[in-house]
Order: C-alpha cells, then sequence, then structure tokens
C-alpha cells in the first residue's frame, strides 16, 4: 500500500525546507540536470489539433535528353505525408493549507516545491526528445532514439557506428540541425508553447473515504506540457552511437570521438539549413575534452577540433557563454542521454 508521504507533503518534509530562523531555506538541488537541448529547441503550432502534418518528396520526375521530333514520356513527382503527434506531460501538487502556512511565509514554500516539479517535467521532456517511443508507450511522443536506432533502415546512412563490441555501458553523441524544414518541436494548434503553470489557490479536496467521503482544503498546482518532435528532414539528425562509457573514462582505447564528429557532420547535407548543435552528456564532453587535450603536441588545438577551440583549451562563445564548440559547432551537455544505451546495429 502506498504511504502518505509518497504523494503529499508531511510535517517532516515541512521540517527540512527551513532555515533555523524559520523562513524557507534555499534548497541545493541536487537532483538537477542540464539538459541543453530545451534552450536550443525551435517549436512552432502544429497544423492539426494534436500536432503536425508534414508532407515531404519521396519521388523526383523523369527527365529525358531527347532529339529534333522524338517525344519524351510525361512524368511526375511523388510526395508523402506523415503526421506527428503530441504528449501530454501532467503533474499536480497539492500541499495542505495549514502546512504551507505554518512558517508564515506560504508564497515562498509553495514556491520551492514548484521549482522542484519544474524540474522534474525539463527532466522528463528532454529524456522523451530523445527516447520516446509511442509504440511502447501511446501517451508519449517519437523521441529521436526510436527513429535511428538500425544501421539498416534509411536513417542508418546517419547513424556512425563507434565500438560494434561494446556490449554494456553504451552512450551516444547526436547533432541536430533545429529549423523549420528541418527539425522542430510542436505543441498543438490552439495551445500554448512552453511549460505551464496554473495556480488553483485554496480549493476543497474530497476523497471517498467514510460516510460522506473526506475533505481537506489544501492550496493545488497544476503543470503541463504539450509538446511533439518532428523530424521533417531526416538527413538532418546524426547520430554517433556504441560509444564504450568505461573506456571514455579511463581515456583508454576509446572510440576517436573527433573522427566520429567528422564523420557526423559529413552526414548533413546543409548546416547553413538551421541551428546545428551536437549534444553529448557529461561522460562524453570529458571524454571530449581529453582527447582534445592529447593531440596537441606542439600545434594549435584547431588543427583538430575545429579554429574555434583555442590553443589552450579555452571554449569558443556561444550566445554570450563560454561553450565546447568542435568545427564551429557547440557542444552542449544533456544529462537526459543514457549510459545505458542497447548496441546498435
Amino acid at each position: 500500500m502506498a504511504t502518505l508521504g509518497q504523494y503529499v507533503l508531511t510535517l517532516s518534509d515541512w521540517a527540512k525546507r527551513l532555515d533555523p530562523d524559520g523562513k524557507t531555506a534555499a534548497i541545493a538541488e541536487l537532483l538537477s540536470q542540464t539538459n541543453e537541448i530545451l534552450l536550443d529547441m525551435q517549436f512552432k503550432e502544429g497544423n492539426l489539433p494534436t500536432g503536425e502534418r508534414t508532407t515531404i518528396r519521396t519521388g523526383l520526375p523523369s527527365v529525358y535528353w531527347r532529339l529534333v521530333n522524338q517525344a519524351v514520356q510525361t512524368s511526375k513527382s511523388d510526395a508523402a505525408q506523415v503526421d506527428e503527434s503530441c504528449g501530454m506531460l501532467e503533474a499536480w501538487s497539492e500541499v495542505d493549507k495549514d502546512l504551507a502556512e505554518l512558517n508564515g511565509n506560504t508564497g515562498a514554500f509553495r514556491l520551492s516545491e514548484a521549482q522542484a516539479f519544474i524540474e522534474a517535467m525539463n527532466q522528463e521532456m528532454a529524456q522523451t526528445v530523445f527516447y520516446g517511443n509511442s509504440s511502447t508507450s501511446p501517451e508519449e511522443f517519437n523521441g529521436l532514439h526510436v527513429r535511428y536506432n538500425s544501421l539498416s533502415a534509411t536513417s542508418g546512412e546517419n547513424v556512425i557506428q563507434g565500438d560494434s563490441g561494446a556490449d554494456a555501458g553504451i552512450t551516444s553523441i547526436w547533432l541536430v540541425v533545429w529549423g523549420p524544414n528541418t527539425v522542430f518541436g510542436i505543441f498543438p494548434k490552439g495551445s500554448k508553447a512552453g511549460l505551464s503553470h496554473e495556480d488553483l489557490g485554496l480549493v476543497t479536496v474530497e476523497g471517498s473515504t467514510g460516510i460522506g467521503g473526506t475533505r481537506l482544503r489544501a492550496y493545488q498546482d497544476r503543470f503541463q506540457w504539450k509538446a511533439g518532435l518532428v523530424v521533417k528532414d531526416w538527413r538532418y539528425v546524426a547520430r554517433g552511437c556504441n560509444i564504450d562509457v568505461s573506456d571514455l573514462a579511463s581515456n583508454s582505447s576509446a572510440v576517436d570521438l573527433g573522427a566520429m564528429m567528422v564523420k557526423m557532420i559529413h552526414r548533413i547535407p546543409n548546416l547553413g539549413m538551421g541551428k546545428a548543435c551536437f549534444y553529448v552528456n557529461r561522460t562524453v564532453a570529458q571524454g571530449l575534452d581529453l582527447q582534445a587535450r592529447s593531440a596537441v603536441s606542439g600545434a594549435a588545438l584547431g588543427a583538430t577540433f575545429g579554429t574555434q577551440y583555442g590553443t589552450d583549451g579555452s571554449y569558443a562563445a556561444y550566445e554570450g557563454r563560454p561553450v565546447m564548440s568542435f568545427r564551429g559547432i557547440p557542444v552542449r551537455i544533456t544529462d537526459a542521454i543514457l549510459t545505458s544505451e542497447s548496441l546498435i546495429s
């Protein structure tokens, strides 16, 4: 049986959130993640109430050389339509009125709880962008992994294999070119973009226990995020897969990340079609940094790792902040990328 503390705040929870002076403490968010893909992902309103219908060219017309007075056959192009759906990510928070008002600063107490919900929503959304699978979880939208998980599929042309013998502790690098004709996020037609927070204020929570049920006065909050992912042109995503995490950590016999990323870049038809970014987790970021420094042997680091990676290992400026870059493409930290992926073959 589930305990009360699993779903609502208790007095013990309340006591853990106060400073010695009785004010709401600034909580160290040890469970927070960095998921910079959510900062880069471009969104547009879908053209369907539940998502987006895209039209893609699947075949070109036939063209012919001819002689004078020689007729040619008519021809046509082919197109197909693909429907991408959105998912609804939602959470509710209820805090007993008397508990929230114990420290005399109800607003600060509720805000501290809301921040945890927002972080949880961000983490779940970032993980779904990569690993969502509507076939196994119909309530989700399809993420990148399910679209680039086979070397033999059409999209397999953009899947670069690392260690084909890796069997445990595997991760990936992703290169995405965000743009209206390449890859973008969507929200349902007529709805709002991004995470929404609805403060429902003080409400009466009703239960079914006992004669006539139960009643509780509580502060209630609702969090919701409607979103989906559209890969309009599969050529504008590349995946570097089968990266052995243990080899990266020891910096021994590891996949040559620079070579892999160069191959990924050359799978993209035109980087100018949108905003290009690499996405890696912290393990790969560390491995990339170590390999970059090992490549320095009296020559500029840029000779191997791009002109924006300085000779002293300093990071390039991107959107006003120093970030790692590779061949001028920012390398973004995304904790949602797992280190326990299955081998891609």
